[in-house]
């Protein structure tokens, strides 16, 4: 496998777990073809052409050949400069790594993460808040998190790939959205009655096993083991936070239990006024889980040797 045939196939999977659906996700796709078309000569050519086939603004190839073969991968939750010079001197003693896989976004996918906040609007949507109010709340938190951004020096942990010469990309949003997808699918399914039968279905999962031995365990932000779940809604992809005004909407749509990676301050206090039960499961947990099973779907075309760091740890599962 390549380096463009592992991140192709992560993007696809990425979509495939998408709350949007596909259609939704093509469509999206299909209107930035179009608005690069209506561009002027110059504007084309600092336009990105990756957005043209990849509808995730967090996730890119950030260093490295498409050509280059892939084995080995030393994957982590956060990639940045020690982690990459962790890699380097693991080569140097024959560790033979051809990938550093990140999951958060690093250099120019961190610059312009908040892009793929855009997906909330649909998502809550979907749970019953009116588009118009989802879009609308979201609009002003979208603009928060890009302000935030602009002081960064995005491009530290990309420019120490470029001077080792190692192979370098971050996988955000498909990760998300596959651990977002399979723990939906897990409480539809199951369908929990109280608080403590959604941290039971958690802690069976090896991902949240392994945070619970590490003191990062699942646990009750806002409610108590007895009380009811209501409907269940997984916010767990979408870039970072959205809006906090979206909770109360959240519940006037019939969602009882929020279920989250984690959660600012504010937002849980927000949560509370409105009696909006939150569950947070981890956020390195729940970051692997989406990892795992992104890579769970890429190995059958391929034979990855994976190595584990920065609070990431690979469990399988049966094909």
């Amino acid at each position: 496998m390549t380096l463009q045939e592992l991140f192709h196939g992560a993007i696809q999977h990425g979509i495939d777990a998408d709350p949007r659906g596909r259609a939704a996700v093509e469509q999206e796709l299909q209107d930035k073809r179009v608005f690069f078309n209506g561009l002027e000569p110059d504007e084309q050519a600092s336009f990105d052409p990756e957005q043209l086939t990849n509808p995730y603004a967090d996730s890119r190839v950030l260093h490295g050949s498409p050509d280059q073969p892939v084995r080995k991968i030393l994957v982590g939750i956060d990639i940045e400069s020690p982690e990459l010079l962790l890699a380097d001197r693991l080569n140097e003693k024959g560790a033979g790594i051809d990938l550093v896989l990140a999951h958060h976004p690093e250099g120019r996918a961190y610059a312009n993460f908040y892009e793929v906040m855009k997906m909330q609007a649909d998502i809550l949507n979907r749970f019953g808040v009116p588009i118009n109010v989802a879009e609308g709340q979201l609009d002003s938190r979208m603009k928060e998190v890009e302000r935030s951004l602009l002081p960064v020096n995005h491009t530290r942990p990309v420019d120490a790939a470029r001077l080792l010469g190692i192979p370098y990309c971050c996988i955000h949003t498909p990760a998300d959205n596959m651990v977002s997808s399979h723990l939906q699918r897990l409480f539809d399914s199951a369908s929990p009655q109280r608080l403590k039968d959604v941290l039971k279905l958690l802690k069976d999962i090896p991902e949240y096993q392994e945070a619970r031995r590490n003191n990062a365990g699942p646990r009750i932000l806002v409610g108590s083991d007895e009380q009811r779940t209501g409907k269940i809604f997984v916010k767990m992809t979408g870039g970072t936070s959205g809006s906090k005004e979206t909770l109360e909407k959240l519940v006037q749509s019939g969602v009882g239990t929020l279920v989250a990676m984690h959660l600012p301050e504010d937002h849980r206090k927000e949560a509370e006024k409105h009696h909006l039960h939150v569950v947070i499961a981890g956020h390195m947990s729940s970051d692997t889980l989406g990892l795992n099973l992104l890579l769970d779907k890429l190995e059958p075309s391929a034979s990855l040797e994976i190595v584990e760091c920065s609070g990431f740890k690979r469990f399988k599962r049966p094909a």
